[in-house]
């Protein structure tokens, strides 16, 4: 997803659905493949960072003179960043091209939505050319990073990028010489192309990236979204069963009873930390295990039987005695 092409099939492909009252019923082959893939459950971090990128996107809209307003979505490692980013980009290229269809003749005018990785060990030259990947930008050894810079922005500008989508911020320190380099670029990058951008990374707060100069105005400009791990309880709600209800909701199993998943929600919540994407990945095992041993159910027995993520097997290893 990290070139127009692939992020355009991304964005267009159908995204697969849970079965329906009604519909034929599907392989095993189809049903192992569907909850490979799954459906994108929508957690607070989702719905919330929809309504910000939304907002902060006409904020932005007519701001001329100093960068756009931005945001930065941060929490520990499998706590669903990538899924909200991803989700929110595809939700807004599809509004972008529903009132905007390309003209006949063209496949696709405009690229709404850009998706960047940021490399390991990052430098200001190499960022901007995974900027220029994503377009298909010709990039030659000989060119200085200024000329990248202009062609992205020229291009980018051209394309009416509306929305920068940029991963894995973690990776920058700006108190080394080339991330310090490299925060200059994002900078710069914010107050010459007419777009929101919305970072994502690791425990942001926590890396040098709000430290500093630099970290000062990037925290001065950007609106922070924790996306942390889902609470057993917030006030008279269960966020966390709320979400496992939706999970088994989506199950595609002949014999699963329901309301047996948010019987669990405890011992779900002790098992995964509360962490969305250990929670999702336990269950799809477990419904997976389901499909191939017959049982086309998920009991406690089968959770227990499933191992869970490293980050996950650690939070749950006991803590030596002293």
């Amino acid at each position: 997803m990290t070139t127009w092409q692939g992020w355009h099939h991304f964005a267009t492909t159908a995204p697969v659905s849970p079965p329906q009252p009604g519909d034929p019923p599907r392989s095993t082959d189809e049903r192992l493949a569907y909850h490979s893939a799954f459906v994108t459950i929508r957690t607070p971090a989702i719905s919330q960072l929809t309504t910000q990128v939304r907002t902060l996107m006409i904020l932005g809209r007519h701001q001329q003179t100093t960068a756009r307003p931005s945001l930065i979505v941060t929490g520990p490692a499998a706590a669903g960043k990538t899924t909200a980013l991803l989700n929110v980009g595809r939700a807004c290229h599809l509004a972008h091209t529903r009132k905007n269809p390309p003209p006949p003749g063209s496949a696709h005018a405009t690229a709404p939505v850009a998706y960047v990785l940021v490399p390991p060990g990052a430098t200001a030259k190499t960022l901007i050319t995974e900027f220029a990947r994503y377009l298909g930008i010709p990039v030659t050894t000989r060119m200085t990073q200024t000329q990248i810079t202009d062609a992205v922005c020229h291009t980018y500008t051209h394309a009416g990028v509306q929305l920068v989508l940029i991963d894995e911020i973690h990776r920058l320190n700006p108190r080394t010489t080339t991330g310090a380099q490299t925060a200059d670029l994002l900078k710069d990058l914010t107050e010459r192309l007419a777009a929101t951008f919305v970072y994502a990374g690791i425990n942001v707060t926590d890396t040098p990236l709000f430290s500093g100069t630099r970290g000062a105005q990037l925290a001065g400009r950007a609106t922070l979204i924790t996306c942390g791990p889902l609470p057993a309880r917030h006030g008279t709600h269960r966020p966390f069963r709320d979400v496992i209800t939706d999970i088994e909701n989506a199950l595609d199993l002949h014999h699963h009873k329901p309301g047996t998943l948010p019987r669990h929600a405890p011992y779900l919540h002790q098992r995964t930390a509360g962490r969305i994407g250990s929670l999702t990945r336990l269950i799809r095992q477990a419904a997976i295990t389901a499909i191939h041993d017959g049982t086309e159910r998920i009991t406690k027995t089968t959770l227990d039987a499933v191992q869970l993520d490293h980050l996950a097997e650690l939070h749950n290893r006991p803590t030596p005695s002293r």
